[in-house]
């Protein structure tokens, strides 16, 4: 193969305009999230809808690092005392009532009063617990089976690859298909199988704010990849780029090419330029009937949280009758330095509590507030004791949120650990083995999101080896 010359070597050809104009106005991730498209072409024109009626959203946040749950929920009788305390040291919490204490959590009625409280830099999403709109799911992870104590130490029941690692647990989470190789994300396969619900898919209904992932990737449908301030468009850079020089590379994308990529390539970018002006058009604000007067913290997970709620409210722009959103928050890898009622932790939380909540409170003034679930998910939870560095290190079945109108809050979900090191929830190391798969949390909320019940093992293909296979948390 001979050597590519340097850009600067290179004659002002059709080719070569076109390259620089595509690097110039799309990301690759841009270009990307338009691919879709071509695979939608040789899909079946009647994917099997389910319960697919009306609006709905989902919204999956993603907490990277292994967001430490033990300093999340935590229990107010005795095994505070008796458990919490000794095993946490300097990370614990002070208890209710105690400067810098738990908040309680108080169901509300007829749910029976539960002996838990909630981090006390989360004030908005116990308010939300308290009045019903926020369940908990406890001690839920990446499992291959069900799985004891006995069994994880004599390996007679097989487990998840490279478990306590970030990368690994990360991507099992997203696929719900631990021991295989990553190809498809569980939202991506119920985008597959709900997209034409949709009156229109020139966008796709799979929208990530925090740029690639696994779980939106689909058979047919991937994510489309949107920024805080909108979709990528079309934006030339040099001396003086203007009208005519935007309209130039408008006009080679459109032509005929007789070269096989090169009709690819221009086809691809014209449906990503297309698309992004369709989706900036759609969140304008101009286009927009009603508007939430909702305050969202300026921080990255908020600005991320912002633009979800523009989205759900163009969704009718967009010809969109399900949405699927992927926002992130970075930082919980704390293995030192975590802090307990203040610190990197606190901070970490109180900036969720408030972004859920913001979220939360612009679907009620959007009047989509009974059709949008959000729910959290991260990597694993992390160790009971505390380390030497102050902080704690990589666990295993962790605590998760989930919220929004049509949830059975306020209450708890699952099997709360026993908070006993090498007892029966642990492997060795204060590490708890999940009481719950991430199969039966997908399940619950696939369910929900209008995959019929006799679809949902084609999207969490081992959900069988689990009873009950859905939560009912919504």
């Amino acid at each position: 193969m001979s050597r590519r010359r340097r850009p600067q070597e290179m004659d002002p050809t059709r080719r070569d305009f076109l390259w620089k104009g595509a690097c110039a106005a799309l990301t690759a991730t841009g270009i990307a999230s338009s691919i879709w498209d071509l695979r939608a072409i040789n899909a079946a024109a009647g994917q099997v809808a389910g319960g697919a009626t009306g609006y709905k959203a989902l919204v999956c946040i993603f907490l990277f690092g292994g967001n430490d749950a033990n300093n999340l929920i935590i229990p107010t009788d005795s095994r505070y005392t008796n458990n919490y305390v000794p095993s946490r040291g300097i990370l614990a919490i002070p208890q209710v009532g105690q400067t810098g204490g738990l908040l309680q959590l108080v169901p509300p009625a007829p749910n029976p009063a539960i002996p838990y409280g909630i981090h006390p830099s989360c004030p908005e999403l116990s308010t939300l617990f308290n009045t019903g709109q926020l369940a908990v799911l406890c001690n839920v992870g990446t499992l291959l089976a069900p799985l004891t104590r006995t069994q994880y130490l004599n390996h007679s029941v097989a487990l998840p690859p490279q478990l306590f690692s970030h990368n690994d647990q990360q991507v099992e989470w997203q696929t719900a298909v631990e021991d295989q190789p990553p190809k498809t994300g569980w939202g991506g396969r119920t985008a597959d199988l709900l997209y034409s619900a949709n009156t229109l898919n020139n966008v796709s209904m799979n929208i990530s704010l925090a740029g690639n992932n696994t779980f939106e990737t689909g058979n047919v449908i991937n994510e489309y990849n949107v920024s805080t301030t909108g979709a990528i468009s079309l934006n030339i850079s040099g001396s003086n780029p203007g009208p005519a020089q935007l309209q130039a590379l408008k006009d080679l994308i459109a032509m005929n090419h007789s070269n096989l990529y090169e009709s690819a390539f221009s086809s691809e970018m014209n449906t990503a330029i297309t698309d992004a002006q369709t989706l900036n058009a759609a969140i304008a604000p101009t286009s927009a009937a009603t508007y939430w007067t909702t305050p969202f913290p300026t921080s990255g997970l908020g600005n991320q949280m912002r633009m979800i709620a523009r989205l759900m409210q163009a969704a009718p722009v967009l010809g969109h009758n399900r949405q699927i959103f992927f926002a992130s928050i970075g930082g919980f890898d704390l293995h030192s330095g975590e802090g307990n009622q203040s610190g990197a932790h606190a901070n970490l939380l109180a900036d969720l509590s408030k972004c859920m909540n913001a979220l939360y409170k612009a679907t009620v003034q959007l009047g989509v507030d009974q059709s949008v679930v959000q729910y959290t998910a991260s990597d694993f939870c992390r160790t009971f004791p505390v380390n030497t560095g102050l902080g704690s290190d990589h666990g295993w079945g962790n605590h998760q949120f989930v919220l929004g109108g049509p949830v059975h809050g306020g209450a708890l979900y699952g099997t709360y650990p026993t908070l006993t090191v090498n007892g029966p929830d642990d492997t060795s190391t204060g590490r708890w083995i999940p009481t719950t798969s991430v199969e039966q949390y997908g399940a619950t909320l696939a369910l929900w999101f209008g995959v019929s019940q006799s679809n949902l093992t084609s999207v969490f293909p081992y959900l069988g080896r689990f009873s009950p296979q859905t939560l009912g948390f919504v």
